[in-house]
């Protein structure tokens, strides 16, 4: 079949424009990506990898617990507190002393307390140096200590805070005994009974290692002496009592100088 010159030229012509048509014609839009949608699962996969993003070492309440049971202490868990009595040996000297353990309120940290004097009735009766020495203290003991006050049961407190990571029996009762090694070094600072001998009073040098074995009961606070419960926190109602001191007995064939 013949095809003529013109027939081809118009046919030529036709594709030509097609051609361009299609070359300057918008491209078609690419599809949208597909929203997130946030679903109940994925945020409780987000809790939990967060809960689960805890430092190696660290306890929570009830290991606190086992951990100081498998010291050999018997811990009475009062709220979220665990209280009880630690034998410190210190310069030839037994101090039992009755402290307190509790997790901060995040779990990041623990507290641990080793509860001393009572304070007396009346706040006339505490000298303003003997409060000095204590802010003194404050600054020179270091590696989380410093003296503080309770109002609930109107007691002096040495505490101690430190990172809720990397805990075993070991490092446990390391803190526990430096702790206590304070304690007894502080002790002219926070002892009542010291105050009452400096100022010149009828007390002797016996009195300063406190007898009481049994936990004093509370006394009723004057209006010279707040006794306003924490807004916060976990309460210490009731707990504490007076650090025992007495001498080691020497061994054989040994005296003292």
């Amino acid at each position: 079949m013949k095809i003529s010159l013109r027939s081809g030229f118009w046919a030529g012509a036709v594709m030509t424009a097609a051609a361009m048509f299609l070359a300057e014609s918008p491209r078609a839009a690419d599809p949208a990506p597909a929203p997130v949608v946030k679903t109940a699962a994925t945020s409780a996969s987000k809790t939990d990898a967060t809960a689960k993003a805890v430092k190696p070492g660290q306890i929570n309440e009830e290991q606190l617990g086992n951990l100081l049971k498998a010291m050999g202490l018997e811990a009475t868990k009062v709220d979220s507190r665990y209280d009880f009595q630690f034998k410190a040996i210190h310069n030839k000297e037994e101090w039992d002393l009755s402290m307190t353990a509790v997790l901060s309120q995040d779990g990041s940290a623990i507290w641990l307390m080793a509860w001393l004097d009572q304070l007396p009735k009346s706040s006339a009766d505490v000298p303003r140096t003997a409060l000095l020495r204590l802010l003194s203290d404050n600054d020179r003991l270091g590696n989380g200590k410093f003296f503080a006050y309770v109002a609930t049961n109107r007691r002096f407190v040495l505490q101690r805070v430190v990172a809720n990571e990397g805990v075993t029996t070991r490092v446990f009762r390391g803190w526990l005994d430096d702790l206590g090694g304070s304690v007894a070094d502080s002790f002219d600072h926070w002892s009542v009974s010291a105050w009452k001998a400096t100022d010149g009073s009828n007390s002797t040098a016996t009195t300063r290692s406190a007898p009481s074995n049994t936990k004093p009961q509370t006394a009723e606070a004057d209006d010279d002496v707040a006794t306003t419960k924490p807004a916060s926190g976990p309460s210490f109602k009731g707990a504490g009592q007076n650090p025992i001191r007495t001498a080691l007995p020497e061994k054989p064939g040994t005296s003292r100088k």
